[in-house]
């Protein structure tokens, strides 16, 4: 059997049999590709060149936004391009950088909707003192920190499951390198080098209900103020500026922790594949969604950058006529 040293290549689950299903699972993760670069291109550039917007709660939106960028960009450009190709296979380089991209963009986004359930309970519970808590240095500082605390974790993770001897083969069954996929091909034997890999998922698993207590018992404190707020249209306000941000983190939380519960062993590929879509796939495609439905601001903006798209555009057409 190999062993990690021979693995050059692992090979992922295909998404389809034939060549026809194939080409349309290529057109599908496309579109979806697009609609979730599209989404997040503009909301990452209204908040960045509307000084207006240029406000903790949408700093952290950009941040999101970044976020959903990179955990997209690192799962469905390869799973197209083995569609298109009629291909399954992935470099051993190119797997481990999946692994350690997608764990770091992961931690990171929950880490910041962590963040941001703060920068609510301070903006609704304590708004005299929101410009003092919540300064530019402090939203550098906490930015950076869910940044940081995603990179260290991606980097625990991936070190420790890439550190375990391979000798089960080299198909994954999933459309990109997952770490419990990975695990099934470790060697028996290596019985200590897994246990400690299942102790560091185990810590994340309790930082990640940390943070969950964290988010729950800010919205507990929001929904008490906001419930004893006498004007019906400052409860409305209240309740619009924290719905999108509730919404992105059930659905965060509700595809991941399905992701989670299911069970493994006895799953079905089939099952594999439409649960790590749904947790890798539609939260950096809805978000963008979610958070501009409702949002004047946002709307104005991404009118503004696209008047100023359609304006350069039109000039550039007028010069190349005359």
């Amino acid at each position: 059997m190999p062993n990690s040293s021979s693995i050059s290549e692992f090979l992922l689950l295909a998404l389809a049999d034939t060549r026809q299903l194939q080409l349309l699972h290529f057109w599908l993760l496309l579109g979806i590709y697009l609609a979730a670069l599209l989404g997040n291109g503009l909301i990452s550039t209204a908040v960045a060149c509307d000084h207006r917007l240029h406000t903790p709660m949408y700093f952290f939106l950009l941040n999101l936004a970044l976020l959903d960028l990179g955990c997209i960009s690192t799962t469905l450009p390869k799973a197209m391009a083995n569609a298109l190709w009629g291909t399954r296979a992935i470099s051993y380089a190119g797997c481990v950088a999946q692994v350690f991209f997608f764990v770091f963009f992961f931690s990171a986004e929950y880490s910041l909707l962590t963040m941001i359930s703060y920068d609510r309970y301070v903006a609704i519970c304590k708004p005299l003192h929101y410009g003092t808590l919540l300064g530019s240095r402090a939203c550098a500082t906490m930015a950076a920190a869910a940044w940081g605390i995603g990179f260290f974790n991606s980097l625990l993770h991936t070190a420790s499951t890439f550190s375990l001897p391979l000798c089960q083969g080299n198909a994954v069954d999933q459309f990109f390198c997952e770490i419990p996929h990975i695990l099934k091909l470790s060697c028996s034997k290596s019985f200590k080098s897994y246990l400690r890999e299942v102790g560091f998922l185990l810590f994340s698993v309790c930082l990640a209900l940390v943070f969950f207590v964290f988010i729950v018992v800010s919205y507990v404190h929001i929904f008490r103020a906001v419930l004893r707020m006498p004007s019906e249209q400052g409860r409305h306000k209240a309740f619009s500026t924290c719905l999108p941000h509730l919404a992105v983190v059930s659905l965060f939380l509700s595809t991941g922790s399905f992701a989670q519960m299911k069970p493994f062993s006895n799953s079905s590929p089939f099952l594999d594949l439409m649960v790590s879509f749904l947790y890798s796939v539609l939260p950096p495609t809805l978000n963008p969604i979610i958070y501009s439905m409702r949002n004047k601001e946002i709307k104005h903006a991404l009118s503004k950058v696209l008047q100023n798209v359609h304006y350069s555009s039109f000039n550039k057409v007028r010069i190349c006529l005359t």
